[in-house]
């Protein structure tokens, strides 16, 4: 044993060490300091500690030290690391930047860390910069040139901005059986069924499916969605064509709200979702018939998320879709009784974005009136 740094533990001391390795989230050198101080506490010597605890001789040495020279908490503590300096000063540190934010080079879809290590090499007077300054750097800035997201840019422009208050006005309405408003959407889905059994769970097992499946088509799911009513129904068909779309305004109008006088429709600007398509399927007499008790309401182009039906198709896909079906039969019967029970549940979209809200988060992104005008007396 070093004579010169015995340590020698209060019983304090040793409550504390003991208390810090029984339980909670320590850093691993702290604890491992802990052991040591507690075996040389019992007079183990620097080997055996060494060996026992999982450290080179140079560590038990230190620790004892500063355990004689300062006190229980200088043991433990983390000693200030001076470590190497900065390769990049700051200037070469905004250059990374500034090339991992612009186009990769020709012939490359992004940049990687090599490529932009190679590209400090030749724009500075450094011989070689490695993978991992690279990588320190950018991960300092948050950057990560390797990946991209896509999402859709809408043009808020006065038709994005009328269209998308139509929509909102219409949610914000108090309830009437003569003139409901419905949501409409469709969504396809791909049949796809089983190769080989799937084993079924068990204790301590999950359940496990083949890799491999057999492709059975697609099916179509038009989704109707009352605003201001827990109702909602789902419609499968093999295709979603004009015919389709006009076929669904028709059983609308005939029977889902017979006795309504105007159903106010909520749609996207799918080409089919006209009243050209009730033109292309009926006679004309039956097409305005039809016609004359509904009313189109557009949402924005890029605007899906103000038609409230995709929430509803989406917590349909969760509930009820996340899975295997193999033949369309299977799929109407699962959708049937899906949508019983969560019209039974008298479930609602809880809807909390109104036009008042859009002006006071989007008010920057409306366009500006040309000319402000005195409202007429």
């Amino acid at each position: 044993m070093n004579v010169r740094y015995r340590v020698e533990l209060t019983q304090s001391e040793r409550d504390q060490l003991t208390a810090l390795l029984s339980g909670g989230k320590h850093a691993v050198r702290k604890l491992k300091r802990a052991q040591v101080l507690l075996a040389a506490d019992g007079g183990a010597s620097d080997q055996e500690i060494a060996r026992s605890v999982g450290v080179g001789k140079s560590t038990v040495y230190r620790t004892k030290r500063r355990f004689v020279l300062g006190n229980l908490e200088a043991a433990l503590r983390e000693e200030p690391r001076t470590g190497a300096d900065r390769k990049l000063t700051g200037k070469e540190e905004a250059l990374l930047v500034a090339t991992a934010c612009s186009r990769p080079p020709a012939g490359r879809a992004r940049w990687t860390l090599e490529l932009l290590a190679g590209e400090l090499v030749r724009l500075t007077e450094h011989a070689s910069v490695s993978r991992e300054t690279v990588r320190r750097r950018l991960a300092e800035n948050h950057l990560k040139p390797w990946r991209k997201d896509m999402w859709c840019i809408p043009q808020v422009d006065a038709e994005y901005v009328a269209r998308m208050e139509d929509v909102l006005d219409l949610y914000a309405e108090e309830p009437d059986p003569k003139r409901p408003v419905v949501c409409f959407d469709e969504s396809p889905i791909q049949l796809i069924g089983e190769v080989r059994q799937p084993i079924a769970a068990a204790p301590g097992r999950i359940e496990r499916y083949d890799c491999e499946y057999r492709r059975n088509g697609t099916a179509n799911l038009f989704v109707f969605l009352d605003v201001h009513r827990p109702w909602r129904k789902v419609k499968i068909t093999e295709s979603r064509a004009a015919v389709d779309f006009a076929a669904c305004m028709r059983d609308l109008v005939d029977l889902h709200f017979p006795k309504a006088e105007r159903i106010r429709v909520v749609l996207d600007n799918l080409s089919t979702h006209s009243a050209a398509a009730l033109y292309q399927t009926f006679p004309a007499e039956e097409a305005r018939r039809v016609l004359r008790r509904l009313e189109f309401h557009y949402v924005p182009k890029h605007a899906s998320w103000l038609n409230m039906v995709e929430i509803e198709i989406g917590v349909l896909a969760r509930q009820c879709l996340d899975r295997r079906i193999e033949s369309i039969e299977q799929l109407t019967d699962e959708i049937a009784v899906w949508e019983c029970q969560r019209n039974a549940a008298g479930a609602r979209i809880k809807w909390m974005f109104t036009t008042e809200k859009a002006r006071a988060k989007m008010g920057r992104a409306y366009p500006a009136p040309r000319a402000n005008l005195a409202p007429a007396q």
